[in-house]
């Protein structure tokens, strides 16, 4: 990019307000700030700054300018990632992605990885953001639901997780206990994205009235929550909580199926292999203490 260090100097005042703030981020002189500046500046015949005693105030174009450079720079850091992590040893940042309720499980497997590999530094990411392989956002991704189609992804099989729906006894006394025929009478507890490839969540925008979703979660740890407090009639693993009630048997179309993910540039590596084969480890012991889970 032709004079992508003038650019990433002037995002940097932008950020830091200051030359010398730009200075000590970028860890350059604070002339070679101002340098920078002045020839941008000229080169593109538009003020980026208003310059004042208190520093450098953005102008609409040193504005229009600060987002680009932002995303331009998180690209470069993404793909320098990736370019550490084809290392053949295991050391640098390892970065996972699962949904949020996964935690209670993958923290400590990746903290007995981290004690194998000390020279690691573990990044776990949560949500129902599907972070991209592609742009080195995740080593390694623990994907829910249908199997994966994004290209250039490597996908296998992890484990499937029983699920059961369920009360909590405090829902039971304030509104009776639901059954399989009295479902259209009761609260649920639904996903906040109707379009959710999640099992669960098609089984109940197909069998429960939208009117009767009464309480929606943004991801899966707050279901759990909203469970136990008795807000309605939801899923849950089975076994997880054995203070909740099951309201019908559990059906096939719930199973909730897991699959390991990552990118075919970095599947190779030594870091990646080692993470996969520990994850694995894992599931074998969880399904032999959980009788919910099932490996493929």
């Amino acid at each position: 990019m032709n004079h992508w260090d003038e650019i990433r100097t002037a995002y940097h005042v932008a950020r830091a307000g200051t030359v010398s703030g730009a200075a000590e981020a970028l860890g350059i002189h604070h002339a070679t700030v101002i340098r920078h500046v002045d020839a941008l500046e000229a080169r593109l015949g538009v003020k980026l700054f208003q310059r004042h005693a208190r520093g450098y105030t953005p102008t609409e174009a040193g504005a229009d300018l600060a987002r680009i450079a932002d995303t331009t720079e998180e690209q470069f850091a993404q793909l320098g990632a990736r370019l550490k992590g084809q290392g053949e040893e295991v050391t640098g940042e390892v970065v996972v992605t699962a949904l949020a309720s996964f935690s209670r499980r993958l923290a400590p497997v990746l903290a007995a990885f981290q004690h194998e590999h000390p020279n690691t530094r573990i990044r776990l990411r949560t949500g129902l953001r599907l972070f991209r392989l592609e742009y080195g956002e995740a080593h390694v991704a623990i994907r829910a639901g249908s199997a994966p189609t994004e290209p250039d992804n490597v996908v296998q099989p992890f484990m499937t997780m029983d699920l059961s729906l369920c009360v909590a006894p405090s829902y039971v006394e304030r509104y009776g206990m639901p059954t399989k025929n009295t479902l259209d009478q009761h609260r649920f507890i639904g996903g906040d994205d109707t379009n959710s490839r999640a099992p669960f969540v098609r089984w109940m925008n197909e069998n429960v009235p939208a009117e009767n979703i009464t309480f929606r979660i943004s991801d899966d740890a707050s279901m759990q929550e909203a469970l136990l407090a008795g807000a309605g009639v939801g899923f849950s693993t089975k076994g997880l909580h054995p203070e909740l009630i099951e309201v019908m048997p559990m059906q096939p179309e719930w199973w909730s199926q897991f699959w390991l993910v990552t990118h075919v540039d970095l599947h190779r590596t030594a870091k990646v292999q080692a993470v996969l084969a520990h994850l694995k480890r894992a599931a074998k012991e969880w399904a032999a203490d959980e009788p919910g889970i099932k490996l493929p």
